[in-house]
């Protein structure tokens, strides 16, 4: 076989292998993502309690990790619990990815019992009859390591929910929500 021939052949086999081994790394690649585990470090400014976790691995939630976080975001005014929306958890977990941040979430306020909303309603806080607080969707919080700046951009950029930015010295915070995508 002549060199010529010899290159063509190698060629071949070296794209024959390539189409083969190609389904096996996706194939791969999807293993991998379907093993991964996701987690999150709180720090809750109310309560002084830390909380930190696996909460799913691949594409299930670990039951167990989501009733500490319905404690650990419960009303803190009252102590009321409701479930938390486990895609409020993925969008932490993909903020903390975007922002590379190495500090727990800051946590303002998670759950908000019917309650403890109309209270702050009727004092002036500018909170909303309808928030996605009541029902598990929202969290109020900050990164230590990130500005506030920052950490709304990275959350307006994942264009997964409610973005709501408060710098002022007396709140501090960016809310996140699973709701429609919409800023304030």
């Amino acid at each position: 076989m002549t060199s010529q021939a010899l290159r063509a052949r190698r060629r071949f086999l070296h794209f024959g292998a390539a189409l083969v081994a190609a389904p096996m790394l996706i194939l791969s690649k999807k293993s991998v993502a379907s093993t991964a585990a996701r987690s999150l470090s709180f720090e809750h400014t109310h309560t002084g309690e830390t909380l930190s976790l696996v909460y799913a691995v691949g594409d299930r939630y670990v039951s167990a990790a989501l009733d500490s976080v319905r404690h650990f975001l419960r009303d803190f005014r009252n102590g009321a619990t409701h479930a938390i929306d486990p895609g409020l958890l993925d969008q932490l977990n993909a903020l903390a990815a975007a922002t590379a941040t190495r500090a727990p979430f800051q946590v303002i306020s998670g759950y908000r019992s019917p309650a403890t909303n109309e209270m702050l309603r009727r004092a002036g806080h500018g909170v909303a009859t309808g928030s996605l607080h009541l029902q598990g969707q929202a969290i109020d919080i900050r990164l230590a390591d990130v500005e506030l700046t920052d950490l709304r951009d990275a959350a307006l950029s994942l264009r997964a929910g409610g973005v709501g930015y408060y710098p002022s010295a007396d709140s501090d915070f960016v809310h996140i929500d699973t709701g429609s995508v919409r800023r304030w």
